[in-house]
């Protein structure tokens, strides 16, 4: 049975419930149901009778393309969560260097160049890897009481073809690094190395997908429900597989033209994350289509798309039939295991 998140009035999170005692709640007036970014919770309107919480932990598992994220105590798995990756910020920001480069040979105002203020720090893709993974982990303390997070600490290549790298120079490492220091103002950090992690796994038994872009708990979440258990313990296999799968909306940024030019050789604008007054990615009403996310915008009609597909919808709903509903970056997958 799915456990359902609790928050108190002022919106800190207490142990998770039962569904049919979340109903019996909403139906006595006793807490009031909600939705956080595509999980369903209840907020209780009166003082709990127990403010007491069990050591919850949260397992993740780190990838290229998937992550997983799992959410359990000593008695339940609360919640699994699988990920993409935001992998598009290398290409971006490379094609912003090539149109910037481009402009100062063409007949058009363009600043002259400066000083490269993005050297040193994080490199841009690197960092928004590992700020995804963080904005999970906050959305995740906001629903449960969190005491642990334990990690697969992942390692990156340092020889290869007889050159051996400084593992200080490997963005990687310095992108966990900046992971953890932030990851540790939530709960305490633990970290566990790959081998450990598998040697956890064989012991209880578990085998690991080798379909790693597959949207089932054996892809990665089984990785993180292993991690969460080391922590927790009381589970010799997962008690909970159901999966519900996150994918990141991509927003293109403002920019000062379109990369190729249209009619009559004009670059118009293009970008931005406003749309008719909408925010992009917010959650919204519409009479035709339901609940959906609100896309781009053009002569005064907006786009609307599909939460669970993306697929567009419609590109000429007017603002005024739009009710927004949340502000929204990414879209929620409930999938079947």
């Amino acid at each position: 049975m799915p456990s359902v998140p609790v928050v108190d009035k002022n919106q800190r999170p207490l142990m998770p419930t039962t569904a049919e005692r979340a109903e019996r709640w909403i139906q006595a007036g006793k807490a009031t149901p909600f939705w956080k970014r595509g999980v369903f919770c209840v907020r209780l309107n009166v003082e709990p009778s127990s403010r007491f919480t069990q050591p919850v932990a949260v397992g993740i598992d780190p990838g290229s393309k998937r992550e997983g994220f799992t959410v359990k105590s000593q008695s339940h798995t609360y919640l699994n969560v699988q990920t993409y990756a935001v992998d598009w910020v290398k290409d971006a920001v490379e094609a912003k260097r090539h149109m910037r480069r481009a402009r100062r040979f063409r007949k058009t105002p363009c600043r002259q160049p400066r000083f490269n203020r993005q050297r040193g720090g994080l490199p841009p893709s690197t960092k928004a890897r590992w700020q995804w993974k963080l904005r999970i982990a906050n959305w995740l303390t906001k629903l449960f009481p969190i005491t642990a997070f334990v990690v697969e600490d992942i390692k990156a290549p340092t020889f290869k073809k007889g050159w051996k790298w400084n593992v200080r120079f490997s963005p990687l490492e310095v992108g966990k690094k900046w992971f953890y220091s932030e990851l540790e103002r939530f709960a305490p950090v633990h970290k566990l190395q790959g081998h450990e992690t598998a040697e956890l796994r064989n012991q209880l038994g578990l085998k690991k997908s080798k379909q790693k872009l597959s949207d089932k708990f054996e892809a990665h979440c089984v990785d993180s429900w292993v991690l969460a258990n080391w922590y927790t313990e009381g589970h010799d296999k997962p008690d909970n597989t159901r999966l519900i799968v996150i994918i990141p909306l991509r927003f293109h940024r403002r920019q000062l033209h379109r990369f190729q030019p249209g009619k009559g050789g004009v670059r118009s604008p293009y970008g931005g994350t406003i749309s008719a007054g909408f925010k992009r990615g917010g959650i919204a009403k519409h009479p035709k289509y339901g609940v959906v996310y609100i896309g781009g915008a053009s002569k005064g009609k907006v786009s609307l798309h599909s939460l669970e597909t993306g697929k567009r919808l419609c590109q000429n709903a007017k603002p005024s039939d739009i009710k927004f509903l949340s502000f929204n970056s990414w879209r929620t997958i409930h999938a079947a295991n």
